[in-house]
């Protein structure tokens, strides 16, 4: 794979928006439950360094409700998906949801940068990051069909399929799932967040998902 992935458009751009990504293919699977007591750890240091009144102090959660606020999309209603992710581990809980998913969503928890993870098979690459034009259907997991308002930061494949909705949910129709077998690994940056940050994302994501039977594919690119 070269570093032609995914592109970010001039417009997106524009907004402060840029990526890290890679590729991994499953390799085989794990015995027993590798990530349990990373889970354990990562939500027993967030506790421990955060509460839930003072997250959204946290200057990258802070740099993401910045972005949202700006897109004139309040971010206490639509989350940012870290920020999600991270209020839900104060309280208790962190979602397992498959090996390849839950590594994505602990590198998540530890940086609080977003991190999207799509089926490669299911997709059509390349895919670009664009602004939305308007009655564009969106798709998310676990939700009812959207359609998108015009100017929000989307990620599509080469049919214009919507797979991302920009640091906040990923779609249904190409999201992971047991059949899975290459996947693309994405992590999100806005303006106020370290590429150096986003980038030490993805690597946690594939050296924790390489504990499950995952191994990186292709290199680890900027856009």
């Amino acid at each position: 794979m070269s570093c032609d992935l995914v592109k970010v458009s001039e417009e997106a751009r524009g907004r402060g928006v840029f990526v890290v990504y890679t590729t991994v293919e499953l390799r085989g699977r794990a015995d027993g439950d590798p990530l349990g007591g990373v889970v354990s750890d990562y939500v027993t240091y967030l506790r421990s360094s955060l509460t839930l009144e003072g997250l959204k102090y946290h200057p990258v959660v802070r740099a993401y409700r910045d972005f949202f606020w700006r897109l004139g999309i309040d971010p206490t209603k639509v989350r940012p998906s870290s920020e999600a992710l991270a209020r839900r581990a104060l309280r208790g809980e962190f979602p397992r949801v498959s090996p390849l998913v839950d590594a994505g969503n602990l590198a998540s928890l530890r940086t609080l940068v977003p991190i999207g993870i799509y089926d490669l098979d299911l997709a059509s690459p390349p895919f670009i990051i664009t602004l939305s034009r308007g009655r564009v259907k969106f798709y998310p997991i676990g939700g009812r069909e959207q359609e998108l308002p015009e100017g929000y930061p989307i990620m599509v494949d080469s049919r214009g399929v919507v797979v991302h909705l920009y640091a906040h949910r990923d779609s249904s129709l190409t999201s992971v799932r047991e059949s899975t077998r290459r996947a693309l690994i994405v992590g999100t940056g806005v303006p106020g967040v370290e590429r150096g940050l986003v980038g030490q994302a993805v690597e946690l994501t594939v050296r924790l998902s390489s504990a499950v039977g995952w191994a990186q594919e292709g290199p680890t690119c900027e856009a």
